[in-house]
């Protein structure tokens, strides 16, 4: 059997890392995921699909990312229901993310903008809040910080 998903959209909201009781790590956020037609006129319409990381899929995702974020990712359909507090079932279905790649430029994306007739669908069951780490990406040392390379003299012959 097969099931595999492959998506490359947008974070919608800045994704926040939880702990399971068991200590793992867990993350679920949305996907904006632009549809390829547009109407004449019309706003671009999206669809959102639901997705789940763990461990350390989870802790890069919440590291490195945040709302407008856009991504790539790999993973798997999976369906499953809860009970609600007032004893109704709820089916979801979301993509079990494996792998999550930066795509394109680091740049302010907040203000992307959808039109969209779909509510958010119902959170998953309550996980413990684990600490909030920052989205923003270290900062790297300047190149001279690296001692072990050396300046290449500049000519025109290159050594390959």
């Amino acid at each position: 059997m097969l099931n595999r998903v492959v998506l490359m959209g947008r974070l919608t909201a800045i994704p926040e890392l939880k702990t399971t009781p068991t200590g793992k790590s867990v993350t679920s956020f949305s996907v904006a995921v632009d549809r390829n037609n547009v109407k004449a006129g019309k706003k671009r319409k999206a669809d959102f699909f639901n997705i789940v990381c763990w461990n350390n899929t989870a802790e890069f995702v919440c590291r490195y990312f945040t709302k407008g974020s856009l991504v790539a990712l790999e993973g798997r359909l999976q369906s499953r229901t809860y009970q609600t507090d007032d004893g109704n079932n709820r089916y979801i279905t979301e993509v079990v993310a494996d792998t999550v790649s930066f795509i394109g430029e680091r740049r302010d994306n907040s203000n992307v903008n959808y039109d969209t007739a779909a509510d958010s669908v119902p959170s998953e069951q309550p996980l413990t809040s684990a600490n909030k780490n920052s989205s923003a990406i270290p900062e790297q040392p300047p190149m001279s910080a690296h001692n072990d390379f050396e300046d290449m003299p500049i000519d025109d012959d290159l050594p390959f």
